[in-house]
């Protein structure tokens, strides 16, 4: 058996794990990103292609060595096709947004972390995690059909949604975050499809709810003739049915007819809050792997890069005895930067598995796109007398899902509250935790929704 010897070494070559890898390398560490795919594969991923927050990258991997990948900066606001209501409904995106070729992005990260000093091991599966006691002390697998073991002072965990590494390590004494099911996660597939002539929609990211309530359909223009086509689900739910309504629906489109497409990919993606907890000894997950995803639009790139920076940047400062507390900072700055938004965000994912589909698009339907693009990406919004007369107007019939929405917007609110107030260090955590899911109680109450946590 080959073993390898670093500082860190971080599992997957995603947006996390090249930030984080890149971060480290500046800062004079000795990193090795281990990826599943070969050198030509690696940067592959099913992705939506949606970027929100373009204008805002870490300086680990500089936004100027990756826009090349950046193929439509025109997109501004979001379209959602309603059938049943006969209703499009364009709403405003606040902040920079543009839709990027993400097989170019991944390569411009790759790269970008190379250029700082990161190795690269491809064509590696890991397998398990080496422990010694609570603390994580490397991983082993196999490269290349041979065995392998690395041994690091910490391991980052960039394997995504469901990592093997969680399921291998014994995290069951550390403040780390187990309380983790198949309930939290959404299955995604997508396909890249060339289309003849320009569709009128490239400046959109157009939505449109599948015929089944577990999930939606999503096109996404790279460029007017390239699009993203694909849909998200609940994992509880069968995907090839879920597919076949893409595929009915491609074939009823009128933009899309003589379409060819190009690539196919599925993957899975967390929609729930971030980890209370993504550090343990010597261990810290990253990006999808611990939560970094809003769970009502399925964005997770910004929020990965700024999560393996803050990672980074923490175990520079750890490196000699990278204990819970020493790490901690990490999950500190998640919490603050985006991590409580995030939480408030996926009250309402709560919520719509109470409420009656049918209802839920009629409200859509009903209310100004403005505040929904609040509500969708801030988790709070607020509107003037005059705006909510006319909404009430618009939205008689749906009052009752209505006071649901109002009620839980206010829980929302309070939840992100209690974010602010996220502990300085592991040993206050169970006590937050306590008083989190007090609140988190109400919530089910009030939405009559199952306990999701």
């Amino acid at each position: 058996m080959t073993t390898h010897e670093y500082d860190v070494v971080v599992v997957g070559a995603g947006t996390a794990g090249c930030y984080a890898a890149a971060s480290l390398a500046h800062d004079g560490l000795d990193v090795v990103v281990v990826e599943r795919k070969d050198e030509q594969e690696a940067g592959h991923i099913a992705c939506g292609d949606a970027l929100k927050g373009a204008d805002a990258f870490p300086d680990a991997i500089p936004k100027s060595q990756i826009e090349s990948s950046f193929t439509n900066t025109g997109v501004d606001h979001g379209r959602f096709e309603l059938p049943a209501h006969e209703t499009v409904l364009d709403i405003p995106v606040p902040g920079e947004l543009a839709v990027i070729d993400r097989f170019e992005y991944g390569r411009r990260i790759i790269e970008g972390a190379e250029r700082a000093g990161a190795d690269f091991h491809y064509d590696t599966v890991v397998q398990d995690v080496c422990q010694d006691d609570t603390r994580v002390t490397g991983v082993r697998g196999v490269r290349k059909g041979d065995p392998v073991t690395y041994d690091a002072d910490v391991t980052v965990d960039a394997a995504g949604a469901l990592s093997i590494l969680q399921d291998k390590a014994d995290l069951e004494s550390t403040t780390f975050d187990t309380n983790v099911s198949y309930s939290q996660f959404c299955s995604a597939y997508r396909e890249i499809v060339e289309v003849p002539e320009p569709v009128e929609w490239d400046d959109a990211l157009v939505f449109k709810p599948t015929q089944r309530a577990a999930g939606y359909l999503w096109y996404f223009p790279r460029t007017s003739t390239t699009i993203n086509a694909g849909l998200g689900f609940q994992m509880t739910e069968e995907p090839m049915k879920l597919v076949r309504d893409l595929r009915n629906d491609l074939q009823n489109r009128p933009e899309f007819a003589g379409a060819e497409v190009r690539d196919k990919l599925g993957a899975a993606l967390p929609t729930r809050r971030p980890y209370d907890s993504a550090v343990a000894p010597g261990f810290v997950a990253v990006g999808d792997a611990a939560g970094h995803v809003n769970p009502t639009t399925g964005g997770g790139i910004a929020g990965a890069a700024y999560a393996g920076t803050y990672a980074a940047e923490t175990i520079v400062d750890a490196l000699d005895d990278p204990t819970e507390a020493a790490l901690w900072e990490y999950n500190e700055r998640v919490m603050d930067h985006f991590g409580g938004r995030y939480a408030g965000l996926d009250v309402y994912n709560v919520l719509s598995t109470a409420v009656d589909v049918d209802d839920l698009m009629g409200l859509l339907a009903a209310l100004p796109g403005e505040k929904l693009a609040e509500a969708l990406y801030s988790g709070s919004t607020s509107m003037g007398l005059a705006l909510k007369l006319k909404s009430a107007i618009k939205s008689f019939g749906y009052w009752g899902t209505i006071l649901d929405f109002y009620r839980t917007k206010q829980l929302a609110e309070e939840l992100m509250g209690r974010y602010e107030s996220y502990p300085s260090g592991p040993a206050e955590l169970s006590a937050w935790q306590s008083d989190r899911d007090a609140l988190m109680d109400r919530i089910y109450e009030t939405t009559g929704a199952d306990p999701k946590y």
